[in-house]
Order: C-alpha cells, then sequence, then structure tokens
C-alpha cells in the first residue's frame, strides 16, 4: 500500500509521546506529601480577576445568562485554592484558552514544537523530551510549585528553551558539572530552575528579560 509522504508522521509522534510517559512515570519518584498540589496551591487576586475578565466576556457574548454571572463571580471571589478557580471556566473555554493551566504532566516533542506558558503552576518535578523538535516553556507569569523547580530533560537532536522573568536563576546539571544559563545577577534567595539534561546532540536555551538600564 502506497502512503503519501509524510503520513507516517503523526504516527511515530503518537509512538514517541507513548514511550516518554512511559519513560517519565518509571522514572517518577514518590510525591512529597508535604508539598501542595497544584490545584490546592492559594490564589491571588490577580488570579481571580483573570477569571472575572473570563466571566464577563462569556454574559457579553450571551454564554451566560446573569443570574449564573452573579452565581460564578460569587464562587470567584470567595474562592481560596487555584482548584476552585479552575472550575469555574471549565465548560467556557478550551483548555489551552483557560485563564489558568494547572496541568502537571510531562511536555514531549517529537519532530514538532510543543510549549507550556500562559499562567500556569510549574510542578516542583517537570519532565521533558524533545526529540527532533523544541519544547519551549514560558515562565514569565507562571507559578512555582516550589521555590527549586527540578526540570529532566532528555534531548535527542532536539531542544529546550526557557523564559524567564526577572530574579529567576536557571543552572544546567549534566554529568556532575553544573553551569549557570542565567547571566544576570539574582538575589541569594531567588528562586531556582535546576536544568537536568540527558541528551544526545540537544541544547538548552535560556531567553531572559532585556536589561533595565541603570539611571545616572
Amino acid at each position: 500500500m502506497n502512503e503519501r509522504p509524510g503520513s507516517w508522521l503523526p504516527r511515530l509522534q503518537e509512538v514517541g509521546e507513548r514511550l516518554a510517559e512511559e519513560w517519565v512515570s518509571a522514572r517518577r519518584p514518590k510525591e512529597d506529601e508535604s508539598t501542595p498540589r497544584p490545584h490546592e496551591l492559594r490564589a491571588s487576586d490577580d488570579d481571580r480577576e483573570r477569571f472575572v475578565q473570563v466571566l464577563q466576556d462569556a454574559h457579553a457574548d450571551g454564554r451566560l445568562m446573569l443570574d449564573e454571572l452573579e452565581e460564578r463571580l460569587g464562587v470567584v471571589y470567595s474562592a481560596r485554592t487555584l482548584g476552585e478557580l479552575a472550575a469555574v471556566t471549565a465548560d467556557l473555554l478550551p483548555a489551552e484558552q483557560q485563564p489558568l493551566n494547572l496541568d502537571g504532566r510531562p511536555v514531549s516533542a517529537f519532530f514538532k514544537q510543543e510549549q507550556r506558558g500562559g499562567r500556569w503552576v510549574v510542578p516542583a518535578e517537570l519532565a521533558v523530551t524533545a526529540m527532533f523538535g523544541t519544547t519551549k516553556l514560558d515562565l514569565r507569569e507562571a507559578i512555582l510549585q516550589n521555590r527549586r523547580i527540578v526540570i529532566n530533560a532528555t534531548l535527542v537532536f532536539g531542544g529546550l528553551e526557557i523564559h524567564v522573568p526577572e530574579g529567576l536563576e536557571v543552572i544546567r546539571v549534566a554529568k556532575g558539572r553544573t553551569v549557570r544559563l542565567t547571566k544576570q545577577p539574582t538575589e541569594p534567595e531567588a528562586p531556582v530552575v535546576e536544568v537536568r539534561t540527558t541528551n544526545f546532540a540537544g541544547d538548552v536555551k535560556v531567553k531572559e528579560p532585556p536589561r533595565r538600564k541603570r539611571r545616572r
């Protein structure tokens, strides 16, 4: 049977992602019971306002009636955790457009580009796999579950690109050697992202915000 050129690629991606999930599951350490899960983290006023905006937009275009809007606004303003907030807009937007992402699953890219960004919770330990592809992690609006985040990156002719806000330090640990990837200075108690790499012809890049000009 003749197949169209490139028709094998989606199947190869699917197989690769399944193997990556099995690999990560086998290596995944037991969760620390003392660490709050992403949905258990406390919500901020800024997080609540993000959900308020979604609800107001839904009311404006007719997806929510006035009584539904008032009911859900009450839930938002009384919500204590991120999990309570996430449930409020679950039926209003697809997952990739939600104002908050609590998905802590591994990020895998096989012959493609995969990214995670916006307002999302970065778990204390995150597995990333890139094979002939690129994974992008945007941490500029992210919530860090711990002050020290460990990213276990498996890179095979692939790349990992990390966008960071000011004050976040990124280090890379490979073969017992530690290299600081961020160039801008950080405070001694600043949060740290530790990238542990297992790679073959892979690369890790960090994108930092422009340096502020010093006032004279």
